[in-house]
């Protein structure tokens, strides 16, 4: 049984080592960081992701860690992203997803805490202007809403605004239920809106939009095949039957009482209202640090966090 992950190390997993393909991974505190390069077209037919990096940042309590753990992971991801920007130029982020469904409003959740300074430049001093690097933001929501596709309409604001590269923001699907709202993935390589649910819309990377495309997303759902698969192989182990004789009947018997009575069904955690709301705001602390570089965090949380 083939189950589609947006995770790329874990498509990587799947085939140990091969050739076009390298991992590197370390462990600080609380957090790990995995870091898969795919070079060449053999491997990203196989592995189903572009040739790119992508760097995983894992916490597997993350939204109940604490403030510095919080922060380290702000800081970690503001690295990953500060690496794979152009250096000078506005910035344009996109918070992709649908804000009325909340395993799928990440998108629209950073934007609402996102440093913008684009519109900064004539209202504000010199000395404050030549320190502010230039950020606007959209969300443009989905196209069963707009009636538009994503990428058409974030094309239209590249070629007004005319960005150094885009930021992409959206949630993700994983292939393991304990990714959800624990990892969070940074790639050069552009994001598909959408493809996580099998919603396949025009992507938005450097092809269609001209510029480097960064992706930021995080799992919010997994498959409800997983969680079936994740049951049964529990349940043989529990009972001393090895799960490597079984896999075949296992995964037929997901097939016809999942799969094909359900369809493609994905599932989210209860409380993925408030797992939404924390991870966001980790995600544009560390866009707010890799975007501002002139800035001191101090300055940069006195700005973008609201006074309690």
């Amino acid at each position: 049984m083939q189950i589609r992950t947006d995770l790329a190390m874990e498509s990587r997993n799947d085939f140990g080592c091969m050739p076009g393909v390298t991992t590197r991974s370390r462990t600080q505190g609380m957090m790990e960081e995995t870091v898969v390069t795919i070079q060449t077209e053999d491997a990203a037919r196989l592995l189903d992701k572009p040739c790119g990096q992508y760097i995983t940042l894992y916490h597997r309590d993350l939204i109940h860690a604490e403030a510095e753990d919080r922060l380290q992971l702000a800081r970690a991801l503001a690295d990953a992203i500060r690496g794979m920007v152009p250096p000078e130029g506005d910035l344009l982020v996109v918070g992709l997803g649908n804000r009325h469904i909340t395993a799928d409003a990440l998108g629209s959740h950073v934007i609402d805490s996102l440093l913008i300074t684009r519109h900064m430049k004539d209202i504000t001093s010199d000395e404050l202007l030549n320190r502010l690097r230039g950020v606007c933001a959209v969300a443009p929501g989905v196209l069963g809403i707009t009636g538009m596709e994503t990428a058409e309409m974030v094309h239209g604001i590249v070629e007004h605004v005319h960005p150094a590269a885009v930021i992409a923001i959206d949630a993700l699907a994983a292939r393991e239920s304990s990714r959800i709202c624990t990892t969070i993935q940074v790639t050069d390589t552009g994001i598909r809106p959408g493809s996580g649910v099998g919603n396949h819309r025009l992507g938005l990377t450097q092809d269609t939009l001209g510029v480097p495309v960064i992706a930021v997303g995080v799992p919010m759902v997994v498959y409800a095949a997983v969680i079936a698969r994740d049951a049964l192989t529990m349940m043989l182990s529990d009972i001393g039957m090895p799960q490597q004789e079984h896999a075949q009947a296992i995964d037929s018997l997901i097939g016809k009482v999942v799969q094909d009575g359900l369809g493609d069904m994905v599932v989210t955690p209860r409380e993925v209202d408030e797992m939404v709301g924390k991870v966001a705001r980790i995600i544009a602390d560390g866009l707010n640090l890799a975007l501002q570089p002139r800035l001191s965090e101090q300055e940069i949380f006195l700005l973008s966090h609201d006074s309690v």
